[in-house]
């Protein structure tokens, strides 16, 4: 038995061994290294200086003021105001268009594997060319919703030129890149549902909103929970679409969030230590509210099928 027992941990040891060695070497050492570079003023060109650590900490040490400096500015509550701007508007919208595409892939109707495909095709497109199509569809002059919106008589905003507007300009485009993802996931999640509790609800007379209300929703809660959980992480790391459809953090910093400034300050102002002590706080913010949603989800998640 002992020795069964050590032959199978040899081999899973050995099978792991490469993904753990490469989750050591990309994801926890650089992980380390930036929790140490966030209490210097390291710029990230004196790469030289790394190699001695006594120059480099008297060189760069600078203790905890970049971290009084973020929650002392002004600029860190801007951004996580954008932020939650971009959640508020986002979360509910995707949750509703991912639900409405489970729902229409999940009825029986013919060509549904192509739709199913068509749903998906956003999600492998690169952001590049998606955010260069949104920002010809949002052009104020010749886009196509405002197009759409002068044809009955309606002046389209500005969109991503205008404060108010460029910021639901890049919750439009999210949702039309993560609505197949999540839409797909949702429908794994209606697909898994027993039919036998609709049928029995019919012959009850329970109609369709009390099957949705009593059933469908219950029995899917696990499922929104790991979308909800998800889709907030990727909300507060929004990035490429704002880099490329608002650059500078858009009109008026309407559209500065957390990971575009990082970005700035690491590869444009070259405040390396500042840009590792802006990501720790970040994730500080995710982990607190995903251990948050962790504790909530005994009140609403039904995982008794």
């Amino acid at each position: 038995m002992k020795n069964t027992y050590r032959r199978n941990t040899l081999a899973a040891v050995t099978f792991l061994l490469p993904s753990l060695i490469g989750f050591a070497a990309f994801s926890v050492l650089p992980m380390i290294l930036s929790m140490g570079i966030s209490i210097t003023s390291w710029d990230g060109l004196s790469e030289l200086a790394l190699f001695s650590n006594t120059a480099f900490a008297k060189t760069y040490f600078a203790g905890f003021s970049n971290y009084a400096r973020i929650f002392t500015g002004a600029e860190l509550y801007q951004v996580l105001g954008n932020t939650l701007r971009f959640v508020l508007l986002y979360l509910p919208l995707m949750l509703l268009s991912s639900f409405g595409v489970a729902s229409i892939l999940n009825r029986d109707i013919p060509g549904g594997t192509f739709f199913r495909v068509l749903y998906y095709i956003p999600v492998i497109t690169s952001w590049v060319a998606g955010a260069l199509i949104w920002k010809w569809v949002l052009s104020p002059e010749y886009g196509v919703i405002n197009n759409v919106l002068g044809m009955f008589g309606i002046a389209g905003p500005g969109w991503l030129q205008s404060p108010r507007w460029a910021m639901p300009g890049i919750v439009l485009a999210s949702i039309w890149k993560d609505m197949g993802f999540f839409g797909l996931m949702l429908f794994a999640g209606l697909r898994g549902i027993n039919q036998e509790y609709y049928e029995a609800a019919e012959i009850d007379g329970a109609g369709k909103g009390k099957q949705l209300f009593h059933i469908t929703l219950p029995l899917l809660s696990p499922v929104f929970f790991f979308v909800i959980t998800i889709s907030m992480i990727n909300a507060f790391q929004v990035f490429p679409q704002v880099m490329i459809m608002t650059p500078d953090g858009g009109p008026g910093g309407s559209t500065m969030v957390m990971v575009e400034r990082i970005y700035r300050y690491a590869f444009r102002y070259y405040e390396m230590g500042y840009a590792s002590a802006m990501s720790w706080v970040l994730f500080a913010i995710i982990l607190a509210l995903t251990l948050i949603q962790t504790r909530l989800q005994e009140r609403w998640v039904v995982y008794d099928t």
